[in-house]
């Protein structure tokens, strides 16, 4: 390519600046933190509405479509977060309860206190036991007791959603744009960096 093109090139090129890249990568990041924080929060409360709604014996079904829906949807809406985290993050402890206390009704007045006394005993042992270990004491105490309890579905009260890698919300698009600018800052820079040496 002779240099009159080049010159010529540059005339074009030298106008589409660099730095214009980078300020819109900047824009869409500044922008994309706080959507992301927003996508978060909302996660947070309506996992607490499950909770209260498990707690109040409301409609416990609803609260987990809702939370459902927004962790599928949009990025950033992980329900496990550190090392130490439970797995399954959402155990549901009075839905438990409640199955439980059916179950108990089913065996009879014979027997209707050792659940009771499974439960107290499992608790009194660690007071911050989670749902499966829970079920997994008090199946053990009754068993030694000679009663075999049915299992209870984890479907009744453990659950998990896995947040979108990428949603097409505002944190999406922000994302996007902020890697496109940035992209195209280190383009855009090279090229002009080159196409100067050549037209020298």
């Amino acid at each position: 390519m002779n240099k009159p093109i080049l010159r010529q090139l540059w005339q074009y090129i030298h106008k589409v600046h660099p730095w214009y890249f980078l300020l819109v990568a900047l824009v869409s990041l500044a922008i994309a933190i706080p959507a992301l924080r927003k996508n978060n929060e909302q996660m947070v409360q309506l996992r607490e509405a499950v909770y209260t709604a498990d707690r109040d014996n409301g409609d416990v079904e609803a609260a987990i479509r809702a939370l459902r829906e927004h962790v599928y949807g949009h990025m950033n809406t992980s329900l496990t977060t550190g090392p130490n985290a439970v797995h399954p993050p959402i155990q549901l402890k009075y839905s438990y309860e409640r199955a439980q206390a059916t179950q108990q009704q089913q065996l009879g007045p014979g027997r209707s206190n050792l659940y009771h006394e499974a439960q107290a005993s499992c608790e009194s042992e660690n007071p911050n036991m989670t749902a499966p270990d829970l079920v997994a004491c008090v199946e053990a105490y009754t068993a030694a007791r000679g009663v075999q309890l049915g299992t209870i579905p984890d479907a009744l009260y453990k659950f998990d959603f896995t947040s979108a890698k990428w949603s097409p919300d505002v944190a999406g698009w922000s994302l996007v744009a902020a890697v496109l600018g940035g992209v195209l800052f280190f383009v855009t820079a090279i090229y002009r960096w080159i196409l100067k040496q050549l037209i020298k």
